[in-house]
């Protein structure tokens, strides 16, 4: 029995049908998942075991970059889309880490994430969670809320991190981007990551990423796009790209040399940074 339980029957959730949010807590460690979730999470590891590894670099990735505009960019204030559920070394935690006025407000619409997230995240008057839905761009811009804690004629750090790929192609997640990008300030950044297939590029990656994706919809997720390289590029439609621009995660300004070689599933999610001029 995990944690899951309390929220999920006061949000009303079946722990038969896995989630993307409890799936990914499972990944990360986290506790709010059911045994659905589990095996979601177990079968897709028959097709790429190192998604353990997979989960790390992103949580790694997000901490860079989230440090990296709100520190040396200077902007201070954060939309994190599709946040999940509250894990290790959160979006505020890292923001606001060096005691730093950063206002953040996370978007998520999965009911044991608004219950989680109001309860763990909420942890100070800079800090809040709402119950909003991402592929809805101008539902979140006009929010009241959003509104009231974010000043949107000043350049905010807009964050789909593992998020874009949950987005079907029949909601035409490049035009859900194009939207939000239209409507944020002069300096404001947007930051993706997003599994990757990388097509003709890479003949054993591609067959690997089509094995992975069909392992995430066999156990009834019935979500999730490893998309090409174009795909995700044409997400950041209208911005300039930080260098060194959509890449390996572990290939965006790294701590350090790299320890080992990167698994091949870590090669299966890119990530970047764009800034609207």
């Amino acid at each position: 029995m995990t944690s899951a339980e309390a929220s999920t029957r006061l949000a009303g959730v079946d722990p038969d049908v896995p989630s993307i949010a409890r799936v990914y807590d499972y990944a990360l460690g986290g506790t709010d998942w059911f045994e659905s979730d589990r095996q979601v999470y177990q079968h897709l590891k028959k097709a790429v075991p190192h998604q353990d590894d997979v989960g790390a670099a992103n949580r790694r990735w997000l901490e860079r970059a989230v440090r990296y505009v709100t520190r040396s960019a200077g902007v201070d204030q954060v939309l994190d889309l599709g946040s999940g559920l509250p894990t290790r070394k959160n979006t505020h935690e890292i923001a606001q880490e060096l005691g730093a006025e950063v206002a953040v407000v996370y978007v998520d619409n999965d009911p044991v994430c608004v219950a989680r997230g109001r309860e763990l995240l909420e942890a100070n008057e800079r800090t809040h969670f709402l119950d909003l839905d991402l592929t809805r761009p101008a539902e979140v811009l006009d929010d009241p809320a959003v509104n009231h804690y974010l000043d949107l004629t000043r350049p905010v750090l807009l964050m789909q991190c593992g998020t874009l790929h949950h987005v079907d192609d029949e909601q035409d997640p490049a035009g859900i981007m194009r939207r939000y990008i239209d409507r944020l300030a002069p300096g404001s950044y947007v930051m993706i990551s997003h599994f990757y297939d990388p097509a003709d590029e890479n003949e054993h990656l591609h067959a690997l990423a089509r094995l992975a994706e069909r392992a995430l919809h066999d156990e009834g997720l019935g979500t999730g796009r490893w998309r090409t390289r174009a795909e995700i590029q044409s997400f950041f439609d209208g911005l300039d790209m930080v260098p060194p621009g959509l890449v390996e995660l572990h290939e965006w300004w790294p701590g350090g040399p790299a320890l080992r070689t990167p698994w091949p599933d870590e090669r299966l999610i890119l990530g970047g940074v764009g800034r609207k001029a």
